[in-house]
C-alpha cells in the first residue's frame, strides 16, 4: 500500500502544479465531465478534502438519496464559491489524505484522482501524460471494480488492450489506445478522434 499512497500523493501535487498555473479561461473551460468546467471538477476533487462524511451523508439525503446529483450540487456551488487559489490549496495541503472512495480502497482513490486530472487535461490540449508506474496502480484488473461500473458505460462485447502498458480487459471487439484514454473509455468519457483505434473505438469517441 505504500507505493500507492505515494502515487497518491504525488499525483494530487502534480495536479495541483498544474492548476495552478491555468489560465482563467482554462479554469472556466469545459473538461471531459458533462456540464462540468475545469472548476467543478478541482471543487469534486477536493470535496472529500473540505467535507466531514455526516455533511456528504446530509448532501445526499437532501438529493433524496441521489449521490450524483448531491456531488453536481456541492461542485457547483463550491466552484462558484472559492476562488482557483482556494482549490489549488486544498488539493495541495491534501496530497497525504487518507481518503477512498465508499467501499472502495486507495487503488481506487489513485483511479479517481488519475481519471478527474485527465477529465481536465485532456479537452485543455496540454497533453498531460500520467507517470507509467502511476497508471500501473491505477488500471483496473478487470471491468468489474466498483469504480469502473459507476460510470455506467456499456463494456459488454468489448475489449480493451492497452498499446503502452501491458494491461487488457474485457471481451470481444477491440480497442487499442493508450492506457490513459482507456482509461477513461472504461468510464464513460468520450475521446476525441485519433485517441482510440480498433472495431469498437467508435463507440468510445466523439462524433
Amino acid at each position: 500500500m505504500t507505493d500507492v499512497q505515494a502515487a497518491i500523493a504525488a499525483e494530487r501535487r502534480d495536479l495541483a502544479t498544474l492548476l495552478a498555473g491555468l489560465t482563467p479561461e482554462q479554469w472556466r473551460a469545459p473538461s471531459l465531465c458533462a456540464g462540468w468546467r475545469v472548476r467543478e471538477v478541482a471543487a469534486h476533487l477536493t470535496m472529500a478534502f473540505r467535507y466531514s462524511m455526516p455533511r456528504v451523508v446530509l448532501s445526499i439525503l437532501r438529493a433524496r438519496g441521489d449521490f450524483n446529483r448531491a456531488a453536481d450540487r456541492l461542485a457547483r456551488r463550491d466552484a462558484a464559491a472559492m476562488d482557483t487559489g482556494r482549490l489549488v490549496a486544498a488539493l495541495s495541503a491534501n496530497a497525504e489524505h487518507p481518503w477512498t472512495p465508499p467501499g472502495g480502497g486507495l487503488a481506487e482513490a489513485l483511479r479517481h484522482d488519475v481519471i478527474h486530472g485527465l477529465d481536465i487535461t485532456l479537452p485543455l490540449g496540454l497533453g498531460r501524460k500520467v507517470p507509467p508506474d502511476r497508471l500501473v496502480l491505477a488500471m483496473p484488473a478487470d471491468l468489474t471494480a466498483k469504480s469502473i461500473t459507476f460510470f455506467g458505460a456499456r463494456l459488454d462485447g468489448v475489449r480493451f488492450t492497452a498499446d503502452d502498458l501491458d494491461w487488457s480487459a474485457g471481451t470481444g471487439e477491440l480497442v487499442t489506445g493508450s492506457a490513459q484514454d482507456l482509461l477513461l473509455a472504461v468510464t464513460g468519457r468520450k475521446l476525441p478522434p485519433g485517441h482510440l483505434s480498433g472495431p469498437a473505438a467508435p463507440h468510445f469517441t466523439t462524433p
